[in-house]
């Protein structure tokens, strides 16, 4: 796991409140706070996936909204990193947890599913083909542009007759 600092403070990194993690043998105090920033770390980021795996079974979204944007704040990664990571993380599990729920309501359209994971297989190749050559900044930019036009058509949803609206809820 590389070495991501966090835009906050680690209290954890003092030799003196570290030694309680590594008894035993002797550390020197760089030993012991880099030591204890990994485990910090690899707590937030397992408690970062927790949080957006709540969101994965409550929104259906996660790895680009919420996932990316915190990686590259957060832990600072740039922000290719940032996206190569959220589709290593994404692959096995995408929503495995919530489609069990899902599924045993009878939510779920197989066939759909189907169809759109090879749109997405195929869409995800030449996607990553454009965004790799691209500087991070643009990158960046253009995601948070996404970001925003996402946010307006649903808030825009929203604003319509219940007439109006497809496929309103039961």
């Amino acid at each position: 796991m590389g070495e991501y600092p966090l835009r906050y403070p680690l209290v954890l990194s003092s030799p003196a409140a570290c030694r309680f993690l590594l008894p035993g043998r002797r550390h020197s105090g760089e030993d012991v706070g880099r030591h204890a920033a990994r485990i910090f770390m690899t707590l937030v980021i397992i408690l970062l996936g927790f949080g957006v795996g709540i969101l994965v079974g409550l929104f259906g979204v996660g790895g680009g909204i919420v996932l990316v944007p915190a990686m590259v704040y957060l832990l600072r990664m740039d922000q290719h990193l940032a996206q190569g990571t959220s589709l290593f993380i994404l692959l096995p599990p995408l929503g495995l947890g919530a489609l069990v729920s899902y599924w045993k309501r009878g939510e779920a359209d197989l066939r759909a599913g189907i169809l759109c994971a090879l749109g997405i297989l195929a869409g995800g190749y030449f996607g990553s083909r454009l965004a790799i050559p691209l500087k991070s900044s643009n990158l960046r930019g253009a995601f948070g542009c996404f970001l925003m036009f996402s946010a307006y058509m649903l808030w825009r949803k929203t604003r319509q007759t219940p007439s109006s609206v497809t496929g309103a809820p039961r």
